[in-house]
């Protein structure tokens, strides 16, 4: 099988996954990958099973991979494009890796712009995935993008404030995409094409902010470059509020008030306590604060942590 990525750069190449979900799999968060000796034997011993195909996948996961599983036999079946509902980069990295062993299956994830963290998995037969490799944004009705304008010039929305708004008419959250602030302006929406005229009628207020809500070009997208922050500190403890608040550099206390109220994930999930340990490897993500990775931590003579970061803003 191929699996797609498109790249930084706009070129397609021959990867797994899409940026973000290779991100973790470099840093060690995800593993779905047998060892070769494994995956030699899976498939000497003809293990085609759907749940031969799961066992290496994050038990989280399993769920969402199991569905689209189901989905990418249906299109090869009826050599038909088929798209999964938005996903995170851990279920589509997840997801990539079991494809992979699908001869009949060619498999592109694809956010609506080439850094997208959440993603559908377009799937098809080779023949009627052609276009798809060269550029994902030519696949027919996989993603739509939406205006969200308003004056916010007094009173900011946050990326909660709008997800509350379209969850409120109704729609379940796989799927919308990536949700991109556009500051007091209002923000611009990636949702399934199937709800564009649903989303026109119904989105109509934010907080109690009118907002006018349109479809536009996945070209009018306004997607800040990503901008990249090496970060050194010495820490007592890898609490995840001491970690957080030095990479994000806020205050402890503000960091711990934007966890208690749901702001902050750890590898994608809410994190539960400011209290939790983090590690090498660790991703986290603060809303409109930006993504952090743990890349380091060494132990210093005063047994304190030496941790090295990486933000991306």
């Amino acid at each position: 099988m191929s699996v797609l990525r498109q790249c930084w750069h706009g070129n397609s190449s021959r990867c797994v996954v899409p940026p973000l979900a290779a991100q973790l799999l470099h840093l060690g968060q995800l593993n779905p990958w047998p060892s070769q000796r494994r995956r030699c034997t899976v498939v000497a011993e003809g293990a085609k099973s759907k749940e031969a195909q799961l066992q290496w996948v994050s038990p989280e996961n399993r769920k969402d991979v199991a569905l689209i599983l189901d989905q990418a036999e249906r299109a090869a079946v009826r050599w038909e494009v088929t798209y999964t509902h938005f996903y995170s980069p851990p279920v589509v990295a997840d997801a990539l890796a079991v494809l992979e062993q699908m001869s009949d299956v060619t498999a592109v994830a694809w956010g609506g712009y080439p850094q997208a963290e959440r993603c559908r998995i377009a799937m098809g037969r080779e023949d009627v995935m052609m276009s798809a490799k060269e550029d994902p944004s030519q696949l027919p009705d996989a993603v739509a993008a939406l205006d969200c304008r308003g004056n916010f010039m007094f009173d900011a929305a946050t990326h909660r404030d709008f997800l509350g708004a379209i969850l409120g008419t109704g729609v379940v959250r796989e799927k919308v995409g990536d949700i991109l602030i556009q500051g007091e302006g209002g923000a611009q929406i990636l949702v399934d094409p199937e709800l564009v005229e649903h989303f026109e009628a119904s989105l109509t207020k934010v907080r109690s902010v009118p907002v006018e809500t349109r479809a536009v070009l996945l070209s009018q997208l306004r997607v800040a470059a990503p901008r990249r922050e090496e970060i050194s500190s010495i820490e007592a403890s890898m609490r995840l509020d001491a970690v957080a608040s030095a990479g994000f550099r806020m205050s402890r206390g503000k960091m711990g008030d934007l966890i208690k109220g749901g702001d902050v994930r750890v590898n994608w999930k809410p994190a539960a306590k400011a209290s939790v340990e983090v590690k090498a490897g660790d991703v986290i993500s603060c809303a409109g604060k930006g993504r952090l990775e743990v890349v380091a931590v060494t132990t210093t003579k005063k047994e304190k942590f030496a941790v090295s970061m990486v933000r991306y803003v």
